[in-house]
Parts: structure tokens; C-alpha cells; sequence
């Protein structure tokens, strides 16, 4: 008899995968690891470092307002967009062949966004660099729940892998105005390319070739007559790019201008487009299984709070020291450091303070720590003392978001398995980074209209913008309490 394809009803789900088959014979679940947490730092990184090098790419290149905010969510559109087809990609056909694609994706177009020499070029290369690194971040992820069988090891890993995460946008801000004021702007994007060479040799020597379960190899037996859902993809991305843009054109276009309303819509058409062609989808990017768990829904939505708290301000703190207080690319890293690594030891902290006071309790206490510090902010003054008026608020706001950070990606990854871990990663990011763009488009918004049709002038006007900008934000952290009351205790 001819070979029939099962249905996708009864396809058996593959066995839970083992350290082994992940990582070669003889290597270690931290070297896994290690490589799942540079890759993830890596790509939050690049959401963030070019914030401090936008007045030096403006110099450079002739950049437009508009240009330098698409230079971030150019990055944060294709990076959020293509996650979940990524990431179902790693489910079906290998994580190690994703990762290492998105890898080289990655390097490649940071070298080509180094040497632009026009803003179209830079611009081109930000988008293709947030497509690899689509690829790379849910990859990573997916590596260690997929090695970590343990659920202690897991748990280790994935602290880490949040520290990687939450401190690598405050590191973004320090790193960038570092190379900019030592070397130049094009090294914001220039530095990926040896890390990121380095990474893929690490990986082609530590990570087995390996389908996402058992012995089936990539492009083996286990991905012969799977697909990934494109048309979903194609649609979730064009209308994330569509109501961002449509957002961000709002302040010199009009909120009624027929080609905002035109781009809000489409977006808004193309998401439910979105929505109808994963009912019907034979692969959908994300199984019912997945979305169907209480927490992971609520975990995502956690995760999309999270995403415009922890990248918004650090934004307009950007823009504020540099614009306002005409502060260097250097000294405005410096400023932002210890914000860093508040971020990384606070996620340490919330590691072991989940058992000890749960995560419903660290999330709420987290976020309306984050929503005062953001309050603080929000009394810019035009002229700060830097102890009072930047480095304790940030500390604030760093130390709310770390506890936030660790119970949301274990409430989104709880109960996944082991064959969807790589769309439950997707997810997680996805959440994150179009929340972020979303966000931080919106808010742009704000606060340019707030100094549009402000009484004051110069600075001043920039500034209460920027107060305005603050308070939503503080608004947004503070709406994640309620909802992490929502959160399930395991096995209800």
C-alpha cells in the first residue's frame, strides 16, 4: 500500500526530548545553556543600543525624525512579526538549523548596517537584522526547555536566560554610548558581527543536528510533510508594521487623515485575516493546545505590559539626557548603568523569592514598584540633579521590572509541551517586542502632540511631553497587578 500521511489529528506526540539530543556527545546542559543566553542577550540588546548612537546616525546619515524612530521599530516590527513562524519552524524542522540561520541572518546585516552610507541602507538592514534575530530569540528559549529536563536545571536556566533579557536593554543604552563616543555610531551594529561569529561556531561545535525530538535529524524524518503556517506569518507581520507606522505618522498627519485611518484599518484587517487563517490552518503558529492553557494566556499578557515598561523609558531617557541636558553618548550610558544591573541581580532575587512568596504576589508588588518609579520620572525637571532625578528613580523602576520579568515567562511556558516549546517561546517574544514597537510608537505620539500644543517653548515643551509619556507608562504597570491575580496556582 502507498504511504499515507496521518492526519494532524493523529499524529503521535514525540517523546520528551533529552539533553542528548540537543547538545553533543560529552557537552554540558551549561554550555547549552551559555549559548541560549548570549543569543538572547544579543538580540534585546540591538532593541535598545542603537537609542544612544540616533543623534550621531542622524549626523552621519541626514536622518529624518521619522527614520530615527523607524531605525528602533524597524528592528522590533520584523523581530516581533516573524517570531512565531520561527519559532514554529524550530518545532518542526530542528532548533539548532533555525538558530544558526537567524544567527547568520543576524551578523550579515549588521555588517551590511555598519557600513551604510544612506538612511535607506541603514534602515534596510535593521529590518533584516530583526528578522534574524526572529529567528534567533525563541530559539534560543526552546534550547534549554527542550535540554533542561530537570525541572530544578530548567529553572536555573531560565533565570538566566531572564537576566540575559531584562539586562540586556539597560546594557544596550551603556554599551552604545560607550562605542559611539570611543569609536562611532557604525559600531552599534559592527559589534554583532564577531560575537555573532563566534556564537555560530560555539553552536555548530556544542549542539547536536538534531530534529526538535528523538533521533530524527534535521530535514528528517520527523520534518518530511510539515509546514509552517506563512500566510499567517505574512499577515501578523504586515499588520504589526501597518498600525505602528500608522501610529507613529499620527502626530504630523492627523489621527483623522484618511492615510492614518487607511493604515489603522488595514492593520486592524490583516489581524483578524490573522486570526481567521489560524483557525483553518493544518500547522497553525500557535496549536490551540497552547493558547488554550490559562496561564500562558495570562503570561502573554503579562509579557505585553512588560514589553512597553521595560523598553519605553529607557527611550526617552535617551533622548532626554542627550536632547535635553545635552549629555554624551558616553555619559548617558554611564547614567543608565546601574539601572542595568539592578536588572540583573532583581531577576536573580525574584528566582528565589517565587516559592517563598508567589508569583501573583511578586508580580503585583513588582509592577506598582515599577509604576512609582516611573511616577518619580515623570517630575522631570529641566535641569535634574542626577542622584535624585535619574539614577534613584531608574533604580526604582529597574528593580520592579526584574521581579516582574521571571513569573511571567514561567506563567507563559507552564504546562507547554514539549513539542510546542519553541511557539510558547515565540510567544513570549513575540508579546514582548510588538508590544514594545506598539508601545513605544503610541507614546512617541503622545508626547509629541503634548509638545506640539504645549504653552511652554524650547526644552521646557519637550520636557512636559516627556512627563506625559512617563505617567502612561506608570498607567500600563500598573494595569499588570490586576491581572497577575488571574494567574493559576500549578495543576488548577
Amino acid at each position: 500500500m502507498p504511504h499515507e500521511r496521518p492526519s494532524v489529528a493523529t499524529v503521535t506526540p514525540p517523546a520528551r526530548p533529552t539533553a542528548q539530543e540537543v547538545a553533543k556527545p560529552g557537552v554540558r546542559l551549561a554550555a547549552v545553556a551559555a549559548i541560549a543566553c548570549v543569543a538572547q542577550f544579543m538580540v534585546v540588546l540591538d532593541s535598545s543600543i542603537v537609542n544612544v548612537a540616533l543623534p550621531s546616525m542622524k549626523a552621519g546619515l541626514g536622518l529624518s525624525v521619522t527614520a530615527q524612530q523607524w531605525v528602533v521599530n524597524g528592528y522590533l516590527i520584523t523581530f516581533g512579526g516573524l517570531l512565531l513562524l520561527a519559532s514554529r519552524a524550530g518545532d518542526l524542522f530542528g532548533r539548532r538549523r533555525v538558530f544558526q540561520t537567524g544567527l547568520t541572518v543576524f551578523a550579515a546585516a549588521s555588517l551590511v548596517g555598519g557600513l551604510a552610507q544612506d538612511g535607506w541602507m541603514l534602515l534596510a538592514a535593521r529590518l533584516l537584522q530583526g528578522a534574524g534575530a526572529g529567528a534567533l530569540a525563541p530559539s534560543s528559549l526552546s534550547l534549554i526547555t527542550a535540554s533542561h529536563t530537570e525541572p530544578a536545571a530548567r529553572t536555573r536556566a531560565m533565570t538566566w536566560w531572564g537576566v540575559a533579557a531584562s539586562s540586556a536593554g539597560a546594557a544596550g543604552i551603556v554599551l552604545g554610548g560607550l562605542l559611539t563616543a570611543s569609536l562611532s555610531w557604525r559600531w552599534v551594529m559592527l559589534v554583532n558581527v564577531p560575537i555573532g561569529a563566534g556564537l555560530l561556531a560555539v553552536s555548530l561545535a556544542c549542539l547536536r543536528p538534531s530534529g526538535p525530538s528523538g533521533p530524527a535529524s534535521d530535514g528528517g524524518e520527523y520534518g518530511t510533510g510539515r509546514r509552517v503556517d506563512l500566510p499567517g506569518a505574512v499577515t501578523i507581520t504586515l499588520s504589526a508594521a501597518a498600525i505602528v507606522y500608522g501610529v507613529s505618522i499620527a502626530p504630523d498627519h492627523g489621527w483623522g487623515s484618511a492615510e492614518v485611518l487607511a493604515l489603522l484599518i488595514g492593520g486592524l484587517v490583516l489581524l483578524a485575516a490573522f486570526v481567521a487563517i489560524e483557525r483553518r490552518a493544518a500547522e497553525p503558529l500557535i496549536p490551540p493546545a497552547v493558547f488554550a492553557l490559562h496561564n500562558v494566556r495570562i503570561g502573554n499578557v503579562l509579557t505585553l505590559c512588560l514589553g512597553v515598561v521595560i523598553m519605553a523609558p529607557l527611550f526617552f531617557l535617551s533622548l532626554y539626557l542627550q536632547q535635553v541636558l545635552g549629555h554624551s553618548a558616553l555619559r548617558t550610558g554611564l547614567s543608565l548603568l546601574p539601572m542595568a544591573a539592578v536588572l540583573s541581580v532583581g531577576v536573580l532575587v525574584s528566582q528565589r523569592l517565587i516559592p517563598v512568596i508567589g508569583p501573583r504576589r511578586l508580580v503585583v508588588g513588582g509592577a506598582l514598584v515599577a509604576a512609582g518609579g516611573l511616577v518619580w520620572l515623570a517630575r522631570l525637571p529641566a535641569d535634574p540633579g542626577y542622584v535624585s532625578g535619574i539614577l534613584l528613580p531608574t533604580l526604582v523602576v529597574g528593580a520592579g521590572t526584574s521581579l516582574m520579568m521571571m513569573p511571567a515567562i514561567v506563567a507563559a511556558t507552564a504546562g507547554v509541551a514539549p513539542r510546542d516549546a519553541g511557539v510558547a517561546s515565540g510567544l513570549i517574544n513575540m508579546c514582548r517586542q510588538l508590544s514594545g514597537a506598539l508601545g513605544l510608537a503610541a507614546l512617541v505620539t503622545v508626547a509629541s502632540t503634548v509638545t506640539r500644543h504645549s504653552g511652554a517653548g524650547g526644552a521646557a515643551a519637550v520636557v512636559e511631553g516627556y512627563r506625559v509619556a512617563f505617567y502612561a507608562i506608570a498607567a500600563i504597570s500598573v494595569a499588570s497587578a490586576p491581572l497577575a491575580l488571574l494567574l493559576r496556582k500549578a495543576g488548577r
